[in-house]
């Protein structure tokens, strides 16, 4: 089993901006992704960010420019930087690995963007 951590969620105006953490119990070794997802309220758990241990990245559309995905294997750590934040980005952050077929998720984080 691997635990993922989130932190760096909070409350931020529209137009800010705020780095959400995330690491992993134990070191992640093999082919893995890991990622962003989040949930709004009353909505579902959608893709924010994917980036593989080699480095590849995805974004969903909504973010693209905005947000910057990055990781630290050696931290077994995986980053979102957020940068022009929204009231539609208000939602919980959930970490999210992949690894040997099997998904993995955080507890999550919130963030809220408002004024």
């Amino acid at each position: 089993q691997v635990q993922l951590v989130e932190s760096g969620g909070g409350l931020v105006q529209p137009g800010g901006s705020l780095r959400l953490s995330c690491a992993a119990s134990r070191i992640i070794l093999g082919n893995n992704v890991m990622g962003w997802y989040r949930q709004a309220p009353g909505k579902e758990r959608e893709l924010v960010a994917t980036i593989t241990n080699s480095g590849s990245t995805n974004y969903a559309d909504s973010v693209k420019g905005r947000f910057t995905i990055s990781r630290d294997n050696a931290k077994n750590s995986v980053y979102l930087q957020m940068i022009t934040l929204t009231p539609e980005d208000t939602a919980v952050y959930y970490c999210y690995l992949y690894i040997f077929a099997l998904n993995f998720w955080g507890k999550g984080t919130l963030v809220t963007v408002s004024s």
